[in-house]
């Protein structure tokens, strides 16, 4: 078994153990148990992970905190082992306030402003998004940069860029990645997660982070409903992507294996396993 087959087999556990449990004894809390498609789906989504699953009923709140944590250790993990292809010093941080990063650090002063006054909150609403993972990386000294070759010398070119950490007397962390973790998807809530990808597109001053959303949900339609569509988050990432298709592929269902297709086939859905690779382009 590789090693990031082994990471995703951890992660199952935390989710399972932390996160997930079971109503009325035989229910997955991550279904809905207004709807059987939606409990076979995910019963037959647990009998492949094969992990415990939390003895005691979880709060919606802590179970979604949970979600994050396990989300964020997955990834701090993972990146660890393709330190070779993606080389610098990472920052994993859960619930990170986006003006303490490089590209949203003006928006601090806006933010004061805002408060100050009430009618300005009005008109312009909340620019402060804290998504739920960040990945961010710091700055470069000139004693890495000129590792191998002398590229840069002090007061030279490059002058401007927030990469090189002499070109600022505070340097901050550059926003790689933003993550909203969804551990089910169903209510409007779930939505907030296209707003903070398009205020993370419209308030930067550089790149723009890359933005996506994981999530436990088994119902294919109820993940439509965030990875349909393109210009506001990257990707959807289920946590148990192979599982979910086996399991649409037991139950026969021709409605939720031809949506899986579709997302699947379009680019625009996951599994967890693949997040830390596109992370590192």
């Amino acid at each position: 078994m590789s090693l990031i087959e082994e990471l995703r087999q951890d992660y199952h556990r935390d989710v399972c153990q932390t996160a997930v449990f079971l109503k009325k004894d035989t229910i997955p809390s991550i279904a809905d148990v207004g709807s059987s498609l939606s409990v076979n789906l995910s019963q037959l989504i647990l009998e492949q992970i094969n992990r415990p699953v939390n003895a005691q009923s979880i709060s919606g709140q802590t179970a979604g905190k949970q979600f994050e944590q396990a989300t964020q250790s997955f990834l701090e993990k993972a990146f660890a082992l393709l330190a070779h292809l993606r080389p610098g010093e990472w920052q994993f941080l859960v619930q990170g306030n986006i003006s303490a990063f490089e590209q949203y650090k003006h928006l601090a002063e806006l933010d004061r402003l805002i408060k100050q006054n009430p009618e300005l909150r009005t008109a312009m609403g909340d620019y402060l998004v804290k998504p739920d993972v960040v990945i961010s990386r710091m700055p470069i000294p000139d004693v890495i940069i000129n590792g191998k070759q002398d590229l840069v010398q002090s007061g030279g070119n490059p002058r401007l860029t927030p990469v090189r950490q002499t070109n600022s007397p505070e340097p901050k962390p550059i926003l790689h990645a933003s993550i909203s973790c969804k551990l089910t998807l169903r209510s409007d809530r779930s939505q907030n997660a296209r707003t903070e990808g398009l205020n993370l597109i419209r308030n930067r001053k550089g790149h723009t982070p890359h933005i996506a959303v994981v999530t436990a949900e088994p119902m294919p339609s109820r993940i439509s409903s965030l990875a349909l569509g393109t210009g506001d988050i990257d990707c959807v990432y289920h946590f148990a992507l192979d599982e979910l298709l086996n399991a649409a592929a037991t139950i026969k269902n021709e409605a939720v294996t031809e949506m899986l297709a579709i997302m699947v086939e379009g680019n625009r859905l996951r599994d967890i396993a693949d997040l830390p690779f596109d992370l590192i382009v």
